[in-house]
């Protein structure tokens, strides 16, 4: 009888362990420019919960990279910007709620992060559906100290580990702790670089239209690229 218990035991942990699901998610971004995948941060809960959500509703498919700033961002997911006759100003559309800002230390805008974009409420809740991704630029030693003087960081200062990657790899600095960063680019980088470079009217809307199509990964994809991905941290 102890045996059969034995077993039992062994296979329910056999069970656990297989059925246990990815540490991350991450979604797929394509567009006329390339496709790029993000893993959503799991240290922004309610930011990644809402992404998930529209994106399993369908809600991006079909809007556009409405606003590109070379050598800063890439904003789109204005739901009033599909099918958006040309010429018309884009970046009002909202689903009807925000987002509680979630600051985390831990998380910035370096180069390839994924971010929320917000109007100008007191609490910097974010819009509950425009996002845009960092394309950003490499910033000086002295830029970054000129720059925690202003009066928009409020004293906020940048750890040096996160000023090494602002001067190494770029970013938009000045966005910390303003406006909440919920994901990265781990692969595609190079689809925003393309986005951002598109000819552009007066309001950085591109000249030709750029929509895209957003889809959650399966969990065997993104277990895949938890492995991937902790190896090359790893190495």
């Amino acid at each position: 009888m102890k045996f059969f218990f034995t077993i039992a035991l062994v296979l329910i942990g056999f069970t656990t362990v297989f059925a246990k699901g990815p540490k991350n998610q991450y979604v797929r971004i394509k567009t006329g420019y390339g496709q790029c995948i993000i893993r959503l941060y799991n240290e922004t809960p309610k930011h990644r919960d809402n992404f998930i959500k529209l994106t399993k509703k369908g809600f991006y498919n079909g809007t556009l990279f409405h606003r590109v700033i070379q050598n800063f961002m890439i904003q789109g997911g204005d739901p009033d910007s599909k099918n958006a006759k040309p010429e018309v100003e884009l970046g009002n559309g909202d689903v009807g709620y925000t987002v509680p800002a979630e600051f985390k230390d831990s998380v910035f805008h370096k180069r390839g992060v994924l971010a929320a974009a917000r109007d100008d409420n007191p609490k910097k809740a974010s819009s509950g559906c425009q996002f845009y991704i960092v394309e950003g630029k490499r910033y000086t030693e002295g830029k970054l100290d000129t720059l925690e003087k202003a009066e928009r960081m409020h004293g906020h200062k940048f750890p040096a580990w996160q000023r090494e990657w602002y001067e190494t790899v770029g970013g938009t600095p000045q966005l910390d702790q303003g406006y909440t960063v919920y994901g990265e680019v781990v692969i595609g980088l190079d689809m925003v670089d393309r986005i951002a470079a598109v000819k552009k009217d007066e309001r950085d809307r591109p000249l030709t239209d750029v929509p895209m199509t957003v889809k959650l990964l399966s969990k065997r994809e993104c277990k895949q690229l938890d492995k991937l991905l902790d190896l090359v941290s790893n190495n």
